[in-house]
């Protein structure tokens, strides 16, 4: 059994003006809440601000450590939208979640001028799957409100991403892109302390590929930056036990659970409360309990 991680430190911000520090013993749990009519697993079900607000709700009650919004569906083989279509689908719902729920929100976007809004109307991290390569601009709009940001890997566009990818060592290519993101960030004026990683299950990867990720994960954590993995109901999941979408929750867990053992920092899953209880489970299983928030 690979020997327990330190608790993590991750700075995030909920709505001012409380700054606030998460020490945890156990990944956090991010709960995806796409307002997308194309997303691979939930596209359409949150369109309408009402339903995605009692959605993001829903995931608060059931132990979500922090909402993404996307408003850009990045399933492979998908298209952009405007940037006027992505600030109509995201911003409302940002501006009343960050009234509605006590917890920190992100704003899953590759666009400066999305994250810009996002961060106003009250959200406190950008989830980049650009790793800050999409927009010239990004990362001067992080380092100018001190947010967090998630720096992810991916080979290509969503559009192509998923043809033939290759790698030589995908762990090792993988790991030093995140480094090599994570220094150009500090360069240009965002904390290290407020900085993740994500080697970005599915994104450019063959089935191959995305389960040596998941075997390499303390390749990532001896990074030094805190590790976020989004494996859940992946097509690597459904290739590997013949599930459909809906049914790829066992395999989600699975890699949760591996997560928690090689001391990744966050999860970002549809299926909060099983997750939830999941690492409940494995921190009572290993005597460790989650640290509550600390304000100050």
């Amino acid at each position: 059994m690979p020997r327990q991680a330190p608790p993590e430190t991750i700075i995030l911000q909920q709505p001012q003006p409380k700054r606030s520090v998460m020490a945890v013993s156990r990944p956090l749990v991010m709960g995806v809440l796409n307002v997308t009519p194309d997303s691979f697993s939930d596209g359409g079900l949150y369109l309408d601000p009402d339903a995605a607000v009692s959605r993001a709700e829903q995931m608060v009650s059931e132990g979500a450590d922090l909402i993404d919004v996307g408003g850009e569906s990045t399933r492979p083989g998908s298209a952009g939208v405007s940037l006027e279509e992505e600030l109509r689908r995201t911003i409302p719902v940002i501006r009343r979640l960050a009234k509605a729920v006590r917890i920190p929100l992100s704003i899953d976007t590759s666009k400066a001028d999305v994250a810009q809004r996002a961060l106003d109307a009250g959200a406190s991290s950008v989830n980049d799957v650009t790793a800050l390569r999409g927009d010239p601009r990004m990362a001067s709009v992080v380092a100018r409100h001190r947010a967090a940001v998630i720096l992810m890997h991916m080979a290509g566009t969503p559009r192509a991403m998923q043809r033939r990818p290759r790698y030589r060592d995908v762990a090792r290519e993988v790991a030093a892109f995140l480094m090599r993101q994570a220094t150009q960030a500090q360069a240009a004026g965002i904390s290290r302390s407020r900085i993740l990683v994500d080697p970005g299950l599915g994104f450019g990867k063959s089935v191959a590929h995305n389960l040596a990720l998941m075997r390499e994960l303390r390749r990532f954590v001896a990074l030094g930056f805190p590790v976020v993995i989004g494996p859940s109901r992946k097509s690597f999941i459904g290739k590997t036990l013949d599930a459909d979408v809906g049914d790829r929750l066992t395999g989600t867990l699975a890699c949760v659970a591996s997560a928690f053992w090689h001391g990744v920092a966050m999860v970002r899953v549809h299926d909060v409360r099983a997750c939830v209880q999941l690492l409940q489970m494995l921190e009572a299983i290993r005597g460790t309990h989650h640290a509550p928030w600390r304000q100050h």
